[in-house]
């Protein structure tokens, strides 16, 4: 007979933060938004259902199978790992994931036993009111509907839990001014809170250690992110034809212009170094002299929040990006932007002749200050209610910091 799961914190109050990514993957704008909150309010982190097949798609959720479904991670942090029946693309197994989702987060907070003070959703995951009396935020992260083949998934059904989620959010929040300005079309009245960084995560990289798997030769222009249809190689191969040295950081979607991505990583001026942690990202920061954000001029991409830019300014490197409302609304000379591959190139070039003083890396970490993620999630704070500052269930976060006998 299994002995019963051990006991979790009391914490009298507490925030949910539905997650559209896993606790263990890259880290998005929910992950930094918990980590904030976490320091005030205890935060019950729910990862994406997953199914017993998941890790045959998936390896890296094998090891969440293996753990408790509902375990402390870190201080003031309890995550839940939802399991749901398999083929969820098929419109009656995914009515039943949804069910089986929505029952593990109530039986998960049944059994912590603290008051929802509000349930933060940054995906179309029908979780805003899974918590009666709880504020609803819907976090809005990106044009899910514009991003329908993107994610190889049905539009119109995007289009109705878009609409699902507007309608049940006691409050809409956009991280663009395109998505607030959609959103708002369709009747609601969505506040703006823009995408941070973790400013002091990447203020210290000159000193970060130096990575053993870079040997391009200097001046370097580096991108940090996914390798992915949202990327336009046309931008990364005018760079590469003028002989600048190009660092590419990150994960490589397998089925991401195949032939293209080969020919230019075979050239010599290119290396990929594949996916990093997070907290390895300043080593690799500290290698190159500037930042580049080549999106394509997609709807999707039109109405994202790029952190990437954010990260490279807060290193003190140069940062240039292709013409995005996003980029814009930064409104600095400390970015550049370059719309066609020609000028992007060509921005790329003049931003690596200008010489990085001390000066000039101090404004461009001084500017990213100004986006630091401690603010964004103030604002989130405010909208979901909680009160200004550390005040909020400081008890129930220590009683998650010194809980012994849960996985972690």
């Amino acid at each position: 007979m299994s002995s019963p799961p051990p006991p979790l914190p009391r914490a009298r109050e507490l925030v949910v933060c539905s997650s559209g990514t896993s606790w263990d993957g890259i880290w998005f704008p929910m992950r930094h938004v918990a980590l904030h909150l976490s320091r005030q309010i205890p935060v019950l982190w729910v990862d994406p259902p997953i199914s017993y097949l998941t890790p045959l798609k998936d390896r890296n959720t094998a090891a969440a199978l293996r753990r408790p479904r509902l375990r402390v991670v870190q201080p003031g942090i309890i995550r839940l790992t939802p399991v749901t029946p398999p083929g969820v693309s098929r419109p009656i197994m995914r009515e039943a994931a949804r069910l089986a989702a929505r029952d593990a987060v109530r039986r998960a907070l049944r059994r912590i036993g603290a008051t929802v003070r509000a349930v933060i959703v940054d995906s179309l995951a029908d979780m805003l009111d899974v918590a009666p009396g709880a504020r609803r935020v819907f976090y809005g992260t990106d044009d899910f509907v514009a991003g329908a083949e993107l994610m190889g998934v049905s539009r119109p059904w995007l289009e109705q839990a878009e609409q699902r989620q507007l309608a049940k959010a006691h409050v809409v929040v956009g991280v663009s001014p395109v998505l607030v300005d959609r959103w708002r079309a369709m009747g609601t009245e969505p506040v703006l809170v823009p995408n941070g960084v973790d400013a002091g995560h990447f203020a210290d990289c000159d000193n970060a250690p130096l990575p053993q798997d870079v040997h391009l030769a200097s001046p370097i222009a580096g991108f940090v992110g996914h390798l992915s249809d949202r990327i336009d190689l046309t931008h990364l191969e005018a760079v590469a034809d003028r002989g600048i040295s190009i660092l590419l950081v990150g994960p490589r979607q397998a089925t991401f212009e195949i032939k293209r991505l080969d020919a230019l990583l075979s050239r010599p001026n290119v290396e990929w170094v594949g996916p990093k942690a997070f907290a390895d990202l300043p080593s690799y920061l500290r290698m190159i002299d500037v930042g580049l954000t080549p999106y394509t001029d997609s709807a999707f991409n039109q109405a994202s929040f790029p952190l990437k830019t954010l990260e490279y300014l807060a290193a003190g490197r140069g940062a240039v990006s292709t013409d995005l409302p996003a980029s814009r609304w930064l409104d600095t000379d400390l970015l550049s932007i370059g719309a066609s591959p020609s000028r992007f190139a060509e921005a790329t070039a003049a931003a690596l002749d200008v010489v990085r003083t001390d000066g000039l890396a101090a404004a461009r970490r001084a500017f990213a200050r100004q986006h630091d993620w401690a603010a964004r999630t103030a604002e989130l704070a405010q909208l979901c209610g909680l009160p200004p500052g550390p005040a909020g269930d400081l008890a129930g976060v220590a009683a998650i910091a010194s809980l012994k006998g849960v996985d972690r």
